[in-house]
């Protein structure tokens, strides 16, 4: 049994020296794909997807001599990465910070190549109301804060790695007065629900915080997250509108089928979203092999809403960057981002996260509006006038996406995530967040895997 082919028994470390995935990049590209080679000459690769993944593994690839195809299903490149100007500033769809943006991150480096501007997002400077509306001190968010850690740090100080229980399970059994205190409900659905894009009840207890970052605190583009997408795009072969829904692959040929015709290749890197692999949207054949359908149904794939409003007037403090409100349900509208702070416009943006956030996802305009305005006048009342403008998110129904970014489940192991960047009969490769598990969930992790899939092949054909 090859490197390439192994029985499901992941081995992360082996897989990722194998591929020099010792990324983050430098530059736009990593040194091993920067200068311009031959190796893939003649042969024929489409990657199916035109999100970070797919453009970043399609640049690498073409880089390398390969003849690239991308074909997207959207009518726009970018995946869960779009910008929306119509506010008159950025209202980022999709991903809307730089994670760790220090010079290190792969992220940060193709923003800084189309001159992006950015500020700092400060988590301190925040404001949070109690149910009943009332602003609480600082000693006691304070307080909270503290509550939270405490509890995720006995989580896991006590858990061994294979222990199967949820983090909402893991916390009820070892801490008191935890789920259930208004307080605590709102640090751990505003800040832990919120990073992993999943309710805790759904978390691995042990996987949940066991990825990496990159240093530095978190910053919005302020002049559009979609713009680092034209270094990716550039010179590429992309083909939008294209709806993938066959992949018929073989150990001498590939082929993709689509609404506008049949694609025949080399190889094929596949870096639709997680949910999309787990909708069955596009038929495998052969179907993918056992160890990759189960984890592709394994590894959760969550939702976060967001709504923004513009005012003709502030009714909130100008100066405070973030506002949390202790809200029921758990994850209903319970953080917001006030524009202002980085901005002219009278912006507030919030955001449903966990269990809520698909429910919100399903609600129709004017129904989602009344629901967060109704969140909004809990602490402000009549001063919450009618919006000018509203824009929102509903990924989770999203036919090309069907959701925001990937979590590990109970049960889950780290290396389940990597297993999916495996090559397929050494033709069929998956590349996307929800194949490199020290970078889920994140934009650089979804370009970092793209990057890792045109290794491999680099390599196959070395």
């Amino acid at each position: 049994m090859s490197l390439l082919e192994p029985m499901f028994a992941p081995n992360r470390r082996s897989f990722l020296k194998y591929c020099m995935i010792t990324l983050p990049a430098v530059s736009i590209f990593p040194r091993y794909l920067t200068a311009r080679t031959n190796q893939l000459a003649g042969k024929k690769v489409i990657v199916i997807g035109a999100g970070c993944a797919g453009l970043g593994a399609a640049q690498a690839l073409m880089r390398a001599g390969a003849d690239v195809t991308v074909v997207e299903g959207k009518t726009h490149i970018g995946g869960r990465i779009s910008t929306d100007w119509s506010m008159g500033v950025p209202f980022e769809v999709g991903a809307g910070w730089i994670h760790g943006p220090d010079a290190e991150n792969p992220t940060r480096q193709l923003s800084d190549a189309v001159g992006a501007k950015y500020v700092i997002t400060n988590d301190d400077n925040i404001l949070v109301f109690d149910r009943d509306g009332d602003a609480i001190s600082k000693d006691r968010l304070e307080e909270i804060n503290q509550k939270w850690e405490r509890s995720l740090a006995i989580v896991d100080g006590t858990l061994e790695k294979d222990d199967l229980r949820s983090l909402r399970k893991a916390i009820d059994d070892l801490t008191v007065d935890s789920i259930g205190n208004p307080g605590f409900d709102w640090a751990i659905s505003a800040y832990t629900e919120f990073s992993r894009g999943a309710p805790i009840g759904d978390l691995s207890a042990t996987l949940h915080d066991e990825d990496k970052s990159f240093d530095k605190p978190d910053v919005i583009v302020t002049t559009g997250y979609s713009a680092m997408l034209t270094p990716l795009a550039k010179g590429l072969d992309i083909k939008l509108a294209t709806k993938v829904f066959g992949v018929t692959y073989a150990d001498d040929n590939i082929s993709v089928k689509t609404k506008s015709g049949h694609f025949s290749a080399d190889y094929v890197i596949c870096s639709v979203p997680l949910g999309v692999l787990k909708s069955g949207s596009i038929k495998f054949d052969p179907a993918l092999p056992d160890p990759y359908q189960r984890t592709i149904d394994q590894i959760g794939f969550g939702s976060v809403t967001k709504i923004a409003f513009k005012f003709d007037n502030a009714f909130w403090d100008t100066d405070v960057q973030y506002f949390g409100i202790m809200t029921e349900p758990m994850g209903r509208w319970n953080y917001w981002l006030n524009y202002r702070t980085f901005t002219n416009e009278n912006i507030i943006l919030g955001i449903s996260v966990g269990a809520y956030a698909p429910i919100a996802d399903r609600m129709s305009d004017n129904e989602l509006a009344r629901d967060s305005l109704e969140v909004l006048r809990g602490v402000w009342g009549d001063k919450v006038l009618p919006p000018v403008q509203m824009l929102r998110t509903s990924w989770s129904l999203d036919p090309m996406a069907f959701g925001a970014y990937s979590y590990p489940t109970p049960g889950l192991s780290a290396g389940q995530f990597d297993y999916l960047g495996r090559p397929i009969r050494n033709r069929l490769i998956l590349a996307g967040e929800h194949t490199i598990f020290d970078y889920a969930g994140t934009t650089h992790g979804a370009y970092m895997s793209g990057l890792r899939a045109a290794q491999v092949l680099i390599k196959l054909n070395g």
